[in-house]
């Protein structure tokens, strides 16, 4: 493999393969059916990277990845964040006033709601948008329309008729860049950092309350903590954690070193600049 390679879930534009367009414009994205066959791709070296959502700020988190990210021997490279805008679709010939149904994603349909229900158009739900987009091609029938991309609209020739369809703007993917390899940046002052990992608890009482107390004793902020029972128990649960910091940071490895006589199983998923996105969610936010 002499140009990087990309893999990801999802039909040829898909909000998936646009991210992986703009984090890597030079290089050629694959697409698969599933996530775990996207991951495996990197894993088989039949692939350089995977680019895979984690959460959504309208729909939330994804679930399904936190369960296979430790299953699997990737690292995490990098985050990043993907505005997510969705374009009403529609034949070359069609206007805006022709579509009487629209298809597309569950969730991609429920975050147009308003918009579909103000024009009186009937919602057919499909496994992904892209996929909606590419079968609209085929039907030749101005009454219908897909919810989808635009790079969807490019590349399956449709019409935009409303480029920003969405009923709430400020809708963005969070996505993890997963490699191979381990290629942890080194430490500067003036960067900042995330580092992941996934951990279950000790059997003792208040185990989860004394692993995290070292993070707080040592000034050290936590940027996510996820939970999901283990498949096959009813007991056991897994944590995900997003800390702020480098595991440089003397501050970080106290705080691990505590972790570490509270938890059990415990695995790095990996150390990662911020992504300045944040700063603007954050700024927004407020």
């Amino acid at each position: 493999m002499n140009k990087k390679t990309i893999a990801y879930q999802g039909v040829r534009g898909a909000y998936s393969h646009l991210a992986c367009n703009n984090v890597f414009p030079d290089s050629d994205s694959i697409a698969c059916e599933t996530f775990q066959e996207a991951m495996s791709l990197v894993e088989k070296d039949e692939a350089h990277l995977a680019m895979i959502p984690v959460e959504n700020s309208t729909a939330g988190r994804v679930e399904e990845i936190y369960r296979l990210i430790p299953k699997m021997e990737l690292n995490i490279l990098d985050e990043h964040f993907e505005p997510v805008k969705h374009c009403l679709l529609g034949l070359k010939d069609s206007s805006i006033s022709d579509i009487k149904y629209v298809s597309s994603h569950p969730q991609a349909l429920a975050q147009c709601h308003v918009n579909i229900t103000n024009r009186n158009i009937e919602a057919v739900a499909k496994f992904d948008t892209a996929g909606a987009a590419q079968e609209l091609t085929s039907m030749r029938d101005k009454a219908h329309g897909a919810i989808a991309s635009s790079l969807s609209a490019e590349l399956y020739d449709l019409n935009i008729l409303d480029n920003d369809f969405g009923d709430h703007h400020g809708n963005t993917t969070r996505f993890l860049i997963l490699s191979k390899d381990i290629l942890t940046p080194e430490y500067e002052e003036n960067e900042s950092y995330i580092t992941s990992l996934v951990f279950e608890v000790r059997d003792i009482p208040s185990s989860l309350y004394k692993a995290l107390g070292g993070f707080a004793t040592n000034g050290v902020n936590l940027i996510k903590l996820e939970s999901y029972s283990l498949p096959g128990s009813m007991k056991a649960t897994q944590f995900h954690i997003d800390i702020d910091g480098h595991t440089s940071e003397k501050k970080l490895q106290l705080a691990l070193e505590e972790l570490k006589f509270f938890a059990k199983n415990m695995k790095q998923l990996g150390v990662y600049k911020r992504n300045s996105y944040r700063d603007i969610m954050k700024t927004f936010n407020d």
